[in-house]
């Protein structure tokens, strides 16, 4: 009797059982409703956190101040040429062309250094401005329209003492200040509840005229 059978004799081997399939899905996740879960960058001033807004303002005030003033520096440089060489005017053809030349390469270089140095000017005023204005939203733990009026204030006062103005342009100039600060402020609050961003005061007020409006409804 053979004990021994060969390899081709025995069953193959079970397959694995295929998984069952789950019988309930897991739940998909739920879009974001915009309106409950803001973007983060909707509790921003502008809409843009401070890393960005600082650069991007200076970057503008300094595209600003170049377009100011590279015309008025182009033209000063013009008449600085003019009168500089009224005493030895040319006579000759090649003489005028030369003239002509020299004041106009004289205006290009008088128009793009008087750009750069009312831009950087320009530049770094607004960033100070937009640096003490974070500072006082932080300090406050609020961002409304006072901090931009402290932040309009602040540059102003620090302008004139910098400039060393006397004290009636020093009043205009805090006065510019405040106005251009509230204005910026109120600008930037009506941004902001346009995006979603609650607003201290405005909460305030609409809680004392419901209080209001349910003092007048409900019977003493």
């Amino acid at each position: 009797m053979n004990y021994f059978r060969s390899s081709s004799n025995f069953p193959p081997p079970p397959k694995p059982a295929e998984p069952l399939p789950n019988a309930i899905p897991p739940p998909e996740p739920l879009p974001n409703d915009p309106e409950e879960t803001p973007h983060p960058s909707h509790n921003d001033r502008l809409s843009m956190p401070f890393s960005t807004r600082l650069p991007t303002s200076i970057g503008l005030a300094f595209l600003t101040g170049l377009g100011l003033g590279a015309p008025l520096g182009s033209i000063t440089a013009g008449y600085r040429f003019r009168a500089e060489h009224a005493h030895r005017l040319p006579s000759t053809s090649a003489g005028w062309y030369l003239y002509h030349k020299s004041k106009n390469y004289h205006m290009l270089l008088g128009g793009l250094r008087e750009g750069a140095r009312l831009g950087a000017t320009l530049g770094v005023w607004v960033g100070c401005y937009f640096v003490v204005e974070e500072a006082v939203d932080r300090l406050r733990c609020r961002k409304d329209f006072l901090s931009s009026v402290v932040a309009g204030l602040s540059v102003s006062g620090g302008f004139s003492l910098w400039n060393k103005l006397p004290f009636p342009t020093a009043a205009r100039t805090a006065k510019m200040g405040l106005l251009v600060g509230l204005g910026f402020g109120l600008a930037q609050d009506a941004l902001g509840m346009a995006v979603g961003r609650r607003l201290a005061y405005v909460d305030f007020i609409f809680r004392k005229r419901k209080r209001e409006e349910e003092d007048i409804l409900l019977p003493p």
